[in-house]
């Protein structure tokens, strides 16, 4: 019968003797290590998102603008219609529409009906005048023609209005041309006769006149 030598026990090597405590440590550097990851996940989600909401608010805004200002040139183009109904109308005279010609009147009161549907037509798409006259002059929405020295409005703020401006949105369409009031010149003030005649009394009639 063979003799049992038994089990011979593995040699022990660096590798497979384990620190105490090596395991704990191992584990504790890997949670810390998965903690900072999902920490920069997080972080990466949440910029990413806000990125996407801005991204979101800014393409609405363009859509937007978009919308408002794509018929900006066909309604500049408008304004001249307009302008042309207001002078025919303006250019009636009066003694015309109290005439009686119902053909005539027919006919003005057609154009007048154009010339306001073509405004509610223009507000509808935001088109809106701009308020000039007795207010402060304003370059961004004025245009100067001249100055008019005037008492009735204050100096700098719009006397008169030449051509209506229209804004649309809160862009400028056409400015209004307008005159500016100043303040009317001071007259110069002139010696008085009371004055002159004291002077030439105080040389007397017989004193010769003074030499330069």
């Amino acid at each position: 019968m063979p003799e049992d030598k038994g089990t011979t026990p593995e040699p022990t090597t660096p590798e497979t003797m384990a620190e105490p405590g090596g395991d704990a440590r191992a584990d504790k550097d890997e949670t810390a290590a998965l903690k900072t990851e999902v920490a920069d996940l997080k972080d990466r989600l949440v910029r990413t998102l806000a990125e996407m909401e801005n991204l979101r608010k800014r393409t609405e805004r363009e859509m937007a603008d978009t919308r408002q200002y794509a018929v900006a040139s066909f309604a500049r183009d408008m304004l001249t219609v307009s302008d042309n109904l207001k002078r025919a109308i303006a250019a009636v005279p009066p003694e015309l529409r109290q005439s009686g010609d119902k053909a005539l009147l027919s006919l003005i009161e057609g154009v007048e009906v154009t010339e306001r549907g073509l405004e509610q037509t223009l507000t509808k798409f935001g088109v809106r005048v701009i308020e000039a006259k007795g207010e402060k002059f304003d370059p961004e929405v004025h245009q100067a023609m001249y100055e008019v020295e005037t008492a009735e409005a204050p100096a700098g703020s719009v006397a008169e209005v030449m051509q209506t401006g229209y804004v649309i949105g809160e862009r400028v369409l056409r400015p209004a041309l307008v005159a500016v009031a100043k303040a009317p010149a001071q007259p110069v003030p002139t010696p008085a006769n009371d004055d002159r005649e004291s002077v030439s009394a105080n040389e007397g009639p017989g004193d010769p006149p003074e030499s330069a």
